[in-house]
């Protein structure tokens, strides 16, 4: 896509636009001349048919014989844009009529001088009928006069010849004006370059001849004295900044240092009245109502959390410490993302219901292993969910979704909260900096969660950026991994009886919710990889996927029952080492028959206690007697 306003630009609109004119002009010319040219030729091809009429119906009028007459006009018929005709007498009293097949024609009740006029889309013709010098009467001839197709299908003829004729103008300008273009381009592109990198040492390629070799050779002359003058100036700032005073540095690098220390010392001192504050209220509560329990035990769970918060600013304080000193060290290993979720999970999650937040959590169905510390990066993902429901209003959303793009896994932390600026995308991540200073805000923190969660980002390899689309719409938080160690690849599952670890990949279908999500909560919290759909097509789509061991499916699932989802799974390249457990309120010996054919390997009964499933995960002697 070309600019509108380059020279390139304007002088094929300048091509285009004159041969538009010129063919433009030329066509109307054509096309009056053709309009007078069919109009000629139509009149003068009706008046001689009507002069042909004329003279063979001369003797018919002589001897006043109207049959003979109206026999010589019926001759008109192979002339099918001839719609009416007819003969009058010398006295006007008209003698023989002709009217084309399936119309309806009204004739003139006298007949007219000698002439032709056009009315109503038609021409009509009036010829004297003369014999030996004698006026005998006048024929009258209408005829279709198709002026309006003439002009269309002219018209579309002129129309194709000019966007011809455009298409041709406009590849030959762009050929033309290349020598002209080519050379501005060129300059423009310098100039373009010479404003970004400030380097005066670039030059205009080429040997032009003629006005655009003056400019061209004036530009790079020019570009030659600016460098001379901008080398003069910066040695001249060289000699001045070596004139400084080593004592002026000093001075400057203490006044620096000074303020960023009492910054620090005044945020900190902050932070820590912060928790300070409630743990002394605690300790005064429990001085003096000691003799009550509740009171004893809401003070107990305030100086605990506060003091949590404590410990969470020294520790993000020492790790920047020893990262920024070289002592910071990762213990890498192989770590499964679920893991690493609940792990961090587990740190915030009380704060984010203290805030009554709405968390919401979407993981890739199959299991993803990183090559990382599995300690710092749930460190990483407690710090951004942390911070996320700080800075959040009561009652917001935060969420933590992962997908794996390619060998990346893309972790976001998004929330509803106060949003960012976007002055402070970049600088959000230096160290105490802070989001929002303001009073009303009281635990806006040191500073030094994301520079943190930054710095153990990197060194695991990976990135974050920060995303906002302004204060007040919440923000988003990208941290980008390498995955180095592959996902197991999708092969035959070994049978039950034969794995040597005790978790499993556990799919789950049931359509009612609180259920089914609180046994895959259980079931996660074992170590097992966990699956949870509500529906049928779902539930197959990824049994497919996910290649459980174990699936534990409702009958009635919405849009296709259970069995035919046995079925279904059955049908599967690795459908026939998956244990299929039928999960129903339908207990009869009948219910058990059915579920068995449809391919179930166990058949339980509502309500299900989560011992029965515990059962079956540990029973391996039942699951090799179904295997063999």
């Amino acid at each position: 896509m070309h600019d509108t306003n380059s020279v390139r630009s304007k002088l094929i609109l300048m091509a285009i636009a004159t041969t538009i004119v010129a063919l433009l002009s030329a066509s109307i010319a054509m096309l009056v001349v053709d309009v007078r040219t069919f109009q000629k030729v139509w009149v003068d091809d009706l008046t001689t048919q009507a002069d042909i009429i004329a003279d063979v119906t001369a003797p018919a009028v002589s001897f006043n014989d109207a049959a003979a007459a109206t026999r010589n006009l019926s001759v008109l018929r192979v002339r099918p844009q001839i719609v009416a005709g007819a003969i009058y007498t010398n006295s006007g009293q008209r003698f023989a009529t002709y009217g084309a097949p399936g119309t309806q024609q009204a004739f003139p009740s006298r007949p007219e001088a000698a002439g032709f006029r056009i009315e109503r889309g038609e021409l009509v013709v009036f010829r004297p009928i003369v014999e030996n010098g004698e006026p005998l009467g006048t024929v009258y001839l209408r005829s279709r006069y198709g002026l309006l197709e003439r002009v269309i299908s002219y018209g579309a003829i002129l129309g194709g010849v000019m966007l011809g004729a455009l298409v041709i103008a406009a590849l030959v300008a762009s050929r033309l004006q290349a020598s002209i273009t080519r050379p501005l381009e060129a300059v423009t592109n310098v100039a373009r370059q010479v404003m970004l990198r400030r380097d005066f040492t670039l030059r205009v390629p080429g040997n032009e001849k003629g006005e655009i070799g003056v400019l061209v050779e004036a530009f790079n002359d020019m570009l030659a004295e600016i460098g001379r003058r901008s080398d003069a100036l910066q040695a001249a700032n060289r000699t001045l900044e070596h004139e400084m005073t080593v004592r002026e540095r000093a001075e400057q690098a203490l006044i620096l240092a000074d303020r960023r220390k009492d910054e620090f010392l005044a945020t900190l001192a902050h932070e820590l009245r912060n928790p300070l504050a409630p743990i002394r209220t605690g300790l005064d509560i429990l001085r003096i109502r000691s003799g009550d329990a509740q009171a004893t035990q809401r003070a107990t769970d305030i100086m605990e959390r506060q003091l949590r918060q404590m410990v969470r600013l020294v520790d993000d304080l020492l790790d920047v410490s020893r990262i920024n000193t070289g002592k910071f060290t990762i213990k890498m290993g192989r770590v499964e993302l679920k893991a690493v979720v609940n792990d961090a999970l587990e740190v915030v999650r009380s704060y984010i219901e203290l805030h009554g937040h709405e968390l919401e959590i979407d993981l890739p169905d199959r299991p993803v292993f990183l090559h990382g510390d599995a300690t710092r990066l749930a460190q990483i993902l407690s710090n951004l969910l942390n911070n996320a429901a700080k800075y959040t209003n009561r009652g917001g959303r935060v969420g933590l979704s992962a997908t794996v793009e390619d060998k990346t896994l893309v972790l976001e932390v998004a929330d509803s909260g106060i949003g960012l600026d976007p002055s402070m995308l970049d600088s959000v991540f230096e160290m105490f900096v802070q989001v929002d200073s303001t009073l009303e805000r009281s635990n806006a923190g040191l500073g030094v969660g994301l520079s943190l969660a930054r710095k153990l980002v990197e060194l695991h390899g990976g990135t974050i950026e920060a995303r906002s689309e302004g204060l007040g719409h919440g923000s988003q938080f990208v941290v980008r991994l390498p995955i180095v160690v592959e996902p197991e690849p999708l092969t035959k599952p070994t049978p039950a009886a034969f794995i040597s670890t005790e978790t499993y990949r556990i799919l789950l279908a049931d359509d009612n919710v609180d259920f089914v999500n609180s046994i895959g909560a259980l079931l996660t919290a074992m170590g097992h990889s966990v699956v949870i759909t509500h529906n049928g097509p779902d539930a197959l789509a990824a049994a497919a996927r996910f290649c459980p061991d174990y699936a534990f499916l409702d009958i009635g699932l919405p849009h296709m029952s259970g069995y035919d989802l046995a079925r279904g799974i059955r049908k599967l390249q690795s459908g026939a080492m998956t244990v299929l457990i039928a999960v129903t309120g339908w207990g009869q010996e009948k219910d058990r028959q059915l579920a068995f054919e449809a391919g179930f390997d166990h058949h339980m009964v509502k309500p299900v206690r989560f011992e029965q499933i515990e059962e079956i995960l540990s029973n391996r002697a039942v699951i090799k007697k179904l295997r063999t």
